[in-house]
């Protein structure tokens, strides 16, 4: 009977894996999410040599963990790994969270897009639906969120890359959900756009694409998906030639993880009270 009165829920374990990682703000995030939502969880990160993704993921499931974060270099091993896939995660051709299910299989999705859409709607409130809309890059990164912003009705998607073949790709896959097309850099010129993604890595490398100075619409925003303690380079560029509002990443990043958050635990957080405790603590591009 003892044991009856000292029964305590079973804490269910999850984590982030990658490489490198010690710099996650993940188990920063989800035990705030926890923690305001009531949930008995352990939230923790996991270093993973490259050449041991599937066995760090074979031995986290075999100790009970119910599902993982997955980030650099492992979202298109993740891909591969799971046995079902979301619209949105067959896309992207990238998993960036795992679920295991009661029968033993793995559940992957990708939740960066639509916490791209969910921080620029709800967070920013800036306009998606009839805009314009620039995405630099054509690498994993833009692959991503791509689904979640053509199904937030654009005008047009324009996608721009230096190598050009690599936009021509994503433009053609995702084609079929939106007004979407490639360009190079040099055919920018005399266009203008009302909203630019830049999903480069030139604000981690402190270099700026190479855009035209006037590409930025009367009204027009700027996003970088990186995410810094200050302007980032990019964010500073967009200022400069006629920004009206500039954001870096952050708010993507704790968006994303409520959304995986939400996969897991069937609930979902408030995401505004996490956002402004890492605007206070948080220390440089992640």
């Amino acid at each position: 009977m003892s044991d009856l009165f000292n029964f305590a829920p079973k804490t269910d374990s999850y984590a982030v894996m990658g490489n490198p990682i010690t710099h996650s703000k993940s188990p920063q995030i989800h035990t705030a999410f926890a923690q305001q939502t009531q949930q008995n969880i352990q939230y923790t990160k996991i270093h993973v040599d490259v050449g041991g993704f599937a066995q760090a993921i074979g031995n986290f499931q075999a100790h009970g963990g119910k599902g993982l974060n997955i980030t650099v270099p492992f979202k298109q091993e993740a891909w591969q790994l799971a046995e079902q896939r979301s619209e949105r995660a067959d896309l992207a051709g990238a998993v960036n969270t795992l679920q295991f299910q009661h029968d033993g299989s793995i559940y992957g999705d990708n939740t960066d897009g639509i916490g791209l859409v969910n921080d620029v709607i709800h967070n920013l409130h800036w306009p998606i639906a009839g805009q314009r809309l620039l995405l630099l890059g054509a690498g994993g990164a833009a692959r991503g969120i791509i689904l979640p912003l053509l199904k937030q009705n654009p005008l047009s998607i324009t996608i721009v890359n230096r190598t050009v073949s690599k936009a021509d790709k994503l433009a053609d896959i995702f084609a079929p959900y939106g007004n979407i097309h490639a360009a190079s850099y040099a055919a920018l010129k005399n266009q203008q756009f009302d909203i630019l993604f830049n999903a480069t890595s030139s604000s981690l490398q402190n270099t700026l694409p190479p855009l035209p100075d006037t590409i930025i619409g009367t009204s027009g925003y700027s996003y970088d998906l990186m995410y810094s303690d200050s302007d980032t380079p990019f964010m500073q560029w967009a200022y400069q030639h006629g920004a009206k509002q500039c954001s870096d990443g952050l708010g993507m990043l704790v968006e994303q993880a409520a959304e995986s958050f939400f996969l897991w635990r069937a609930i979902r957080p408030d995401t505004q009270p996490i956002i402004q405790q890492l605007r206070k603590t948080s220390t440089g591009i992640n």
